[in-house]
């Protein structure tokens, strides 16, 4: 089923500011060097659950960066709300998954470059985990 105007709309607001705070909160505390970008926001019909996906570099940091915002959920809602104020009644409940699709794409083209051949070495061919 296709997102409503008022779904993309709601995703879009979010989107924007999420970005603004989980980079300010990763540079508050000393993760410099660290890239945060929100790649989608998907809100549900009933806009009650908004699911986050971001894209995090260095990936090896990801686990560890998602593990820490899903921990200060509370706090990213809170700080979402009185940005969003006057654009919506009730704040979603934020629900952070990480995207993986760079690189996975990435593991594509070198397969296509013939740099990692998967017929040779099946190893490189690990299956997409799904969130």
């Amino acid at each position: 089923m296709e997102e409503s105007q008022r779904q993309k709309k709601i995703g879009s607001v979010l989107q924007r500011d999420l970005v603004e705070v989980l980079q300010g909160a990763a540079t508050q505390g000393g993760m410099h060097g660290v890239l945060i970008s929100v790649s989608k926001v998907k809100v549900t019909v009933d806009l009650s659950v908004a699911k986050v996906y971001l894209s995090i570099f260095p990936n090896d940091k990801a686990k560890e960066l998602i593990e820490g915002i899903k921990s200060n959920t509370p706090l990213i809602r809170h700080e979402l709300a009185q940005r969003t104020k006057h654009q919506l009644r009730r704040m979603p409940n934020l629900e952070f998954f990480v995207d993986d699709s760079l690189e996975y794409i990435d593991k594509i083209e070198k397969s296509l470059k013939g740099e990692e051949n998967p017929i040779k070495d099946p190893k490189t061919l690990d299956k997409r985990k799904k969130s």
